[in-house]
């Protein structure tokens, strides 16, 4: 059972300025080293080791090894979910809130993670609500408090659009806290994108397919003129934005 302790304890892990750096830079489900993780941070790399051992003795984090380096990622997308989640409510205190913020103009790089970026292991942002409103508009997805639910004819779109459905079926049983769909809150929409294993493989299937780059040194990514042709004529131009 949850205590208040645990719960203190959670928060206090992420409440550090340093630690929640590394987390959000691991958002994007990729492992990096200790070494870039200092450099996020803004800590040296002594600093860095044991925060990142609080992280994985937490849960937070998992280490693997590659040779001579080690790389951490986020544990599971539980912890991903629970950092999005944290990160809406966050940014709801800060304009709206009883902490409300000066406004800021916001620079380039803030307006592409806006656009378009990735919630660890799937789409988040702007492009992302989109998407995921018009297959709901379509009744191809059916969100709810309890999850999401992909019908044929959805499943049918997604499939033509080479989204490998039958593997993000079997992702669930290899991957703490994964469910097959479900929504999840957008930080900066406050709309809900398609998450879960068909959220994932969705992202896999733009990134395989070069329809979406990184934007190197950021969460954002870039949608090329092959994703551009291949998403509006399956969805609409209006879901580019």
């Amino acid at each position: 059972m949850l205590s208040t302790a645990s719960l203190a304890e959670t928060a206090a892990l992420v409440g550090d300025p340093a630690r929640a750096n590394m987390l959000v830079a691991l958002m994007d489900g990729r492992a990096l080293t200790a070494t870039e993780l200092a450099r996020v941070a803004g800590v040296t790399p002594q600093t860095a080791s044991g925060h990142l051992t609080q992280l994985t003795e937490a849960g937070f984090l998992v280490m693997e090894r590659q040779g001579r380096h080690r790389y951490h990622r986020l544990a599971s997308p539980a912890i991903a979910g629970m950092l999005e989640s944290i990160m809406a409510v966050a940014g709801s205190l800060g304009e709206d809130g009883p902490r409300k913020k000066r406004a800021v103009v916001v620079g380039p790089r803030d307006k592409a993670l806006r656009h378009l970026r990735t919630c660890y292991d799937h789409l988040a942002g702007q492009v992302a609500v989109a998407m995921a409103d018009r297959l709901v508009e379509l009744g191809f997805i059916d969100f709810s408090a309890d999850g999401g639910v992909l019908t044929e004819e959805g499943a049918s779109l997604l499939r033509n659009l080479g989204v490998d459905l039958d593997s993000a079926a079997a992702r669930p049983s290899r991957r703490r806290g994964q469910v097959f769909c479900r929504p999840c809150m957008d930080w900066s929409e406050r709309r809900s994108h398609i998450a879960g294993s068909v959220g994932a493989a969705i992202c896999s299937a733009c990134f395989s397919q070069s329809w979406i780059r990184r934007i190197d040194g950021t969460r954002a990514v870039a949608i090329t003129p092959a994703g551009q042709t291949a998403l509006s004529s399956a969805l609409g131009s209006g879901v580019l934005g």
